[in-house]
């Protein structure tokens, strides 16, 4: 499937300037869709049929990283997983004006939306309820509860190096509640991979990256977040609306 030719320019800037910064993505994230979009939409195709290996080779990742790379694009309509074989992944790539909720004006793409994406009219009554990974404001809200620090590590992060990750993965069913969300270096996100959080947690002792201090510490730590103890602080208008049940 051909496209018209491209401004690979302007790609590039709405690339760096907005779509990277809007949807936190981190390093991992940024070299699976440059390599992708490198290989089909800059060579005039919508679609591309991939292995993971050819994509981690590509993209100078471990297929460790580049599975769940390739998932969070999905999920932020980056890309659409099309079909999923032996003969690899077929996949429709998006730039970023053709990704509606980055853009104040979805018809007519080239300005950034003015401010994150608005919290929902309907909201649940409870902060136990709600979805804090597919909103902005809330996954900023995890980050800030951080304090710009690794949950897993304790490396100092910043915007572009930082991701979300699930405590117990998406695959084993974890949700995407503050109980289970941490804001982690893009290093730990990929290797942790499906390992529990507590075994994770001693193969970076066992490697020094941590402490013993460090490691009875992150223990509580993560114990104090399974059990509720670690609330992020809402943004002004989901904590108007849910006052009294948090």
């Amino acid at each position: 499937m051909k496209t018209q030719k491209l401004n690979a320019v302007q790609v590039w800037k709405q690339f760096e300037d907005v779509m990277v910064p809007r949807l936190n993505l981190c390093l991992p994230d940024r070299a699976v869709y440059s390599h992708l979009v490198r290989h089909s939409r800059l060579e005039g195709k919508r679609q591309l049929r991939f292995s993971i290996a050819w994509l981690s080779a590509g993209a100078c990742l471990s297929k460790v990283t580049v599975r769940p790379a390739v998932r969070r694009l999905a999920g932020h309509g980056a890309l659409r997983l099309l079909e999923r074989s032996h003969a690899g992944h077929l996949v429709e790539l998006y730039l970023p004006d053709e990704i509606p909720h980055l853009w104040s004006n979805p018809g007519d793409p080239g300005k950034p939306a003015p401010a994150p994406a608005p919290v929902p009219k309907t909201l649940p009554a409870s902060i136990e309820e709600i979805d804090f990974f597919n909103t902005p404001e809330l996954r900023q809200a995890i980050h800030e509860r951080e304090r710009g620090r690794c949950f897993y590590c304790l490396r100092q992060t910043n915007w572009r190096f930082r991701c979300l990750d699930h405590v117990v993965p998406q695959a084993r069913s974890g949700r995407n509640s503050y109980r289970n969300l941490v804001s982690c270096c893009a290093d730990c996100n990929a290797r942790k991979g499906e390992l529990p959080a507590d075994e994770f947690f001693r193969q970076l002792y066992r490697e020094r990256t941590l402490s013993p201090t460090d490691l009875a510490g992150r223990l509580h730590a993560l114990d104090a977040l399974i059990s509720g103890k670690l609330r992020p602080r809402l943004p002004k208008p989901l904590s108007d609306r849910t006052t009294g049940r948090l």
